[in-house]
This record gives C-alpha cells, sequence and structure tokens, in this order.
C-alpha cells in the first residue's frame, strides 16, 4: 500500500506532535486533563512523556485525534 492511499483521512499527514501541540495551547494541561483523563495529562505532565505514552496507547490516542478533530471543526475558516 503507498501512503496516498488516505485521501479521506482528515488526520493524513498531521504528526502527533503537532495534534499535541495544538491542544496545549488551546486547553493548556489542565483542561486537556480534565478533558481527557489520562495520567500522561494529569500527573507531572510533559509533551515528551505524553507523545511515549500516546504512541503506545492506540485508545488514548483515538481520545486525542477525536478531540483535535471536534476543536479544529469549530474554528472559523
Amino acid at each position: 500500500m503507498e501512503k496516498e492511499e488516505q485521501p479521506k483521512n482528515p488526520l493524513h499527514g498531521i504528526r502527533l506532535v503537532d495534534i499535541l501541540e495544538y491542544l496545549l495551547d488551546a486547553y493548556g494541561w489542565k483542561a486537556l486533563g480534565d478533558q481527557i483523563p489520562i495520567r500522561c495529562f494529569t500527573n507531572n505532565p510533559s509533551i515528551k512523556s505524553s507523545l511515549t505514552f500516546l504512541r503506545k496507547t492506540p485508545w488514548a490516542r483515538s481520545k486525542v485525534e477525536e478531540l483535535y478533530l471536534q476543536s479544529k471543526s469549530r474554528e472559523k475558516p
């Protein structure tokens, strides 16, 4: 399969670090931890530890990606 076969995937080409940084700018650690209550957001959070956890934990990554898509859809064009 080629990487170009995802035209309908809204996350195609967006790096996880960019998603996380966008959400941090929009919400901050406290609100992000309230929205998605996982330890990497609530207990001594950092970008590095959060990325490590999210890359290993598909259910948590899905929640982060879902919040990102919801937040982006609320932005004015």
